[in-house]
């Protein structure tokens, strides 16, 4: 169960991608209002995952969590193209919550988290830098503003490598800060 901090945390989170959501509709930002929807969505998966899991998240988990949220959604607003490494922050950030979660199940079904973390982010990696493609394809095609953004093959390659460093971080740090999901099912 969360604290009133928490709560007011995520409130106010939720309050920032709801400002999202309008300035990305003011501005008719199809990119901005999607990723509004999409985290303002994340923010319900601490509980999802404290409910399912039987454990008790730590306020500042929580707070990660809804932290990638909100600066994904306001990457599209323009940090995305105006800040050089705004995309590499959301790209490791995003990847050590992914990793964060294999890393957990892994552990608490008694099996060695590194190749599993490594292979889902790198996979899961490629597959969100494939929809990006098609999105971003299809959209320019039928003449509609895409709602994902493709930069070409250096920007890939640079996402991916962020990917990596997000699931290395977890890789290191996982005992430290995800022990309260090794015991057993």
């Amino acid at each position: 169960m969360s604290t009133p901090a928490e709560s007011s945390g995520v409130r106010g989170t939720r309050y920032a991608l709801l400002t999202v959501f309008f300035v990305g509709l003011r501005r008719r930002n199809p990119g901005a209002v999607v990723n509004a929807v999409a985290a303002a969505a994340g923010t319900y998966l601490p509980d999802f995952i404290a409910r399912a899991y039987g454990v008790e998240l730590e306020p500042w988990q929580r707070a990660y969590v809804n932290t990638a949220m909100l600066t994904h959604a306001v990457g599209m607003l323009g940090p995305y193209d105006e800040v050089w490494w705004w995309d590499h922050l959301t790209h490791a950030h995003s990847s050590s919550i992914l990793g964060g979660l294999i890393y957990a199940v892994s552990r608490r079904r008694g099996r060695d988290p590194g190749p599993r973390v490594v292979a889902v982010v790198v996979c899961l990696g490629l597959g969100w830098e494939l929809l990006e493609y098609v999105i971003h394809t299809a959209a320019n095609r039928l003449g509609l503003e895409p709602i994902l953004v493709t930069y070409g093959p250096k920007d890939t390659a640079l996402d991916i490598v962020f990917d990596l460093v997000g699931a290395v971080l977890v890789l290191a740090f996982g005992d430290c800060v995800l022990g309260e999901f090794e015991d057993g099912e």
